[in-house]
């Protein structure tokens, strides 16, 4: 019996192995009239020592009929739906001879068995736009129809779409496996529609459609690209799908027959790249080591080409080739190309390729890496080496670790001595440092005995707490504790930069005492009529590094003025905010409350000299059965028409709440409907304190926001809303866009005024350029004075000494090396070092004047 062959090659790549499936038919000659069809498939690997592939495992699929014709019509990886798991599908042909044409779906598992999916019959051939999907699944197009079968169906189904050409098939989120296509406009009979997309579709003749084949339902193809691309666009690769805010993002490549590539972001042109070779085919994606996305079309002729997705360029290209794959074929976890190129002189489809992730990889067929490979001796020996190495570097690394433990553990415990210090310091208690050398620590400064001086301040600290502290709260906000500390008038006046600290007075050791808070200073005048927040953040957020100034400030009497009159008759609170849930895991915490401040001495309206001083202003007791029962919380009841909520409870709200100022402009219309707005839809009680600022009552996120409306004019008002989020402050203006008249202005306000802030930074900076001058000018001033009577034109000599020396020879050459010699000191006093005090003061009034303009300017940058 002898035995013809012919074969079939299609090649697949699955997990970074390539499948090689062949079909081949043997007949015997003795006019037999049975065929046997068998469908081989090769399992091969890339193996890195030979740089070949290599044949893991194979196996096979047989076929008895008679009288057909079989033909593998094309190969993909498809989900599994019984299972979920990606497996390779083939799907074949067998025509009869009255034109009855049978298709068969195989599964390959990694056994190498064949399963057989699904079965089914047509009168015709497919050869339109034939793919496979999730399920498996087969979609065809024919006859401008739209077909296709599932496991599920185990029969053909017909989708009632029209269209042309089929542009891809993939998985989009929320709508499951979607095809977009192309098809004759339809034009919509209503003008209901959007304009542009219809008038986009009657000039171009053709659309853009998404149908979901599970969800059976139509989808938007502007969201791909727009319909006046359905022309020319021959093939499109969906690049990456999601669900943002309920609307759907796509990214989504395209090639035309204008032997282009063009990219779409929603629906949008983002860029174009001319293609090097005509008829582009078939387009998919990659991503490299470098984490580039990379896109390879290929072209009819057999030529490929890569653009890169970064500044969309042609990076390479290759002719002649058979079949383009993607996958990790080395194993290293990212992927790589590897083209298979046509070779007429040998059958084997992987006999000439090329591996490239066009970076590190990069493998060839026909060349000898033999030669560099080094010895078995010699690797044993680098191996060897090798290890050594690393062990010498772990070693290493684990002393580092360990020293860096230590060094850890020496910076918290110094940290938590000193905040016992501080403690020990502001409340009069003795505190006696450990020894350094006990740490294994070099003590920066002389063991000087000063148990006077410091015992004298911390007996000052209650005197203080009574004349300046006026009194001492703590209210519960949500999850924020707010510790708020009233200060009095003269106390005002006369400290500047003022902040407070939260101190846990339980002595931890494994945490630190200090509670991470954020501070904010409320000004409330006397008769509560007016009220103003200053912002959380007192100071830039990023600033150049200064030194501790405590040195004079000699700004200018008439800015000083103006400082002290904005301050007059108002009391100051100053709060301190931090979340609560930290501090209730302890059941029951004591902390300390220290305030500090720059105290400042006057003389003459000039600042002369500030001082940081430091004051404990009592302690707070926080519990959990308190914060159960309600005690600290705030409450805000309406009674009367009015909000009774205590001064306390209004400056706790407005400690956590953020503030923002709008203006409202309307050249119309008057703004008369904003305070009924206020009133009535967002549900506002004024305070009985302050009838200036309302608090609304309206349930939910709405509850606990206050408002205040300003009305310059009919036409101008000025609406200062505090919220908790930004959450809450959208919804307000939601709300309020609502109510406003056409055409109104809103724009929103940030704090201080451009004009004060321009003046003072003028003032600032002339102070900076005269602080920096007289500090060079007095060292040149002392040398010039030395030198001024030697300088002057036509000076007599009248000293009655000198003048006695210039009667003889002797006394002329004593006089001028008396002379010469005074010359010299003349000149080694310009080039003499400056004194270390002298210095120490220069830099601090220099770093003063530079600090203070920098912080104008990061105001004036916020203004």
């Amino acid at each position: 019996m002898k035995m013809f062959l012919s074969e079939q090659q299609h090649v697949l790549s699955y997990n970074g192995e390539l499948l090689v499936f062949q079909l081949s038919k043997t007949k015997h000659v003795e006019g037999a009239a049975d065929k046997t069809v068998k469908l081989c498939v090769r399992r091969m690997a890339f193996d890195r020592d030979t740089k070949l592939f290599v044949q893991k495992s194979s196996g096979a699929f047989s076929m008895h009929a008679k009288h057909l014709e079989a033909e593998i019509i094309c190969c993909d990886c498809a989900t599994h739906s019984k299972t979920g798991i990606v497996l390779p599908c083939v799907l074949m042909k067998m025509k009869k001879q009255n034109n009855v044409v049978k298709h068969l779906l195989l599964l390959l598992h990694s056994s190498n068995q064949f399963e057989q999916s699904c079965h089914f019959k047509l009168d015709y051939e497919l050869k339109e736009d034939v793919r496979l999907f999730a399920g498996p699944s087969v979609l065809w197009r024919h006859a401008n129809r739209l077909f296709y079968i599932s496991p599920d169906t185990c029969t053909v189904l017909s989708a009632p779409v029209q269209l042309s050409s089929i542009m891809w098939t993939g998985e989009i989120e929320g709508e499951g496996t979607v095809v977009l296509g192309i098809r004759t406009a339809c034009l919509p009979e209503s003008e209901d529609g959007d304009e542009f997309s219809t008038s986009d579709r009657a000039i171009w003749g053709s659309e853009f459609f998404g149908y979901a084949i599970e969800m059976q339902k139509m989808l938007t193809g502007t969201c791909f690209m727009p319909h006046a691309y359905s022309r020319v666009v021959s093939s499109v690769c969906v690049c990456k799908n999601e669900i943002l805010k309920k609307q759907l993002r796509i990214s989504a490549v395209a090639i035309t027959h204008k032997n282009q590539l063009i990219w779409f972001q929603d629906g949008v042109h983002k860029g174009v790249c001319e293609l090097p070779f005509e008829k582009p085919c078939s387009i998919k994606t990659a991503v490299t080591s470098s984490n580039d996305l990379l896109f390879i079309v290929s072209f009819s002729s057999g030529n490929i080409c890569v653009v890169q997705r970064e500044n969309l360029q042609v990076t390479s290209k290759w002719q002649k080739v058979k079949s383009v794959l993607v996958d990790d074929f080395i194993g290293s976890g990212t992927e790589q190309l590897l083209l298979l190129f046509n070779d007429d002189s040998n059958t084997d489809v992987l006999n000439t390729f090329k591996i490239t992730d066009f970076g590190k990889v990069s493998y060839e067929s026909g060349i000898n890496y033999k030669d560099d490979v080094p010895a078995a001796e010699g690797l044993q020996e680098n191996g060897l080496l090798t290890i050594q190495a690393l062990e010498t570097r772990l070693q290493a690394g684990l002393a580092s670790v360990r020293e860096l433990q230590q060094h850890l553990g020496l910076k918290k415990r110094v940290i938590l001595e000193s905040c016992r210090a501080l403690i020990d310091l502001v409340e009069g208690r003795s505190h006696v440092l450990p020894s350094a050398k006990k740490e294994g620590l070099v003590c920066l400064w002389d063991d000087v005995e000063r148990p006077h001086s410091l015992s004298k301040e911390p007996s000052l600290t209650p005197k203080l707490q009574d004349h300046f502290i006026e009194k001492l709260w703590q209210r519960v906000v949500g999850d924020n504790l707010v510790v708020g500390v009233k200060l009095t008038e003269s106390f005002c006046l006369s400290v500047s930069d003022i902040s407070l600290s939260l101190v846990m007075d339980q002595d931890f050791s494994l945490i630190s005492p200090i509670i991470e808070c954020r501070n904010k200073i409320i000004k409330v005048n006397k008769v509560f009529s007016a009220l103003s927040v200053s912002s959380c953040q007192i100071e830039p957020p990023q600033k150049k590094m200064r030194l501790d100034l405590h040195s004079k400030n000699d700004l200018k009497k008439e800015f000083h003025k103006r400082c002290s009159r904005t301050q007059l008759d108002k009391a100051k609170t100053v709060t301190a905010v931090t979340s609560l849930s930290p501090l209730l895991a302890f059941h029951r915490v004591c902390c300390a409350v220290l305030l500090h401040a720059k105290k400042q001495n006057h003389r003459n309206g000039d600042l002369l000299k500030s001082k940081r001083i430091t004051l404990l202003c009592g302690k707070i007791l926080l519990s959990l059965e308190d914060i159960s029962n309600g005690k600290y919380s705030v409450n805000m009841l309406k009674d009367n028409s009015y909000c009774t909520g205590s001064v306390e409870d209004i400056l706790a709200i407005l400690a956590v709440s953020i503030r923002f100022s709008f203006q409202i402009v309307s050249s119309d219309y008057t703004l008369t409907r904003v305070n009924s707005w206020i009133l009535r839809e967002m549900d506002c009680v004024p305070f009985k304190e302050c009838p200036d600022m309302v608090f609304s009552h309206q349930a939910g996120n709405m509850y606990g926001t206050i408002f205040s409306w300003t009305l310059k004019s009919p036409f101008e008002g000025v609406l200062t809303v505090f919220c908790r989020s930004l959450t809450v402050l959208f919804q307000c203006l939601h709300s309020l866009t609502r109510v406003l008249p056409p055409n109104c202005d809103v724009k929103l306000l940030k704090s201080g005024s451009k004009g004060v802030l321009t003046e003072q930074l003028a003032l600032a900076l002339e102070k900076e350029m005269f602080t920096s001058r007289s500090f060079l000018f007095s060292k040149e001033s002392k040398a010039e004075n030395n030198l001024t009577r030697w300088n002057e034109p036509g000076k007599k000599i009248s000293d009655p000494p000198v003048a006695a020396l210039l009667d003889s020879e002797d006394g002329v050459q004593q006089f001028r090396k008396k002379l010469q010699n005074e010359k010299e000191e003349c000149v080694q006093s310009m080039n003499e070092t400056m004194d270390g005090t002298l210095y120490q003061e220069m830099a601090l009034k220099v770093a003063e004047a530079q600090l203070s303009s920098d912080m104008i300017v990061w105001r004036l940058s916020k203004s």
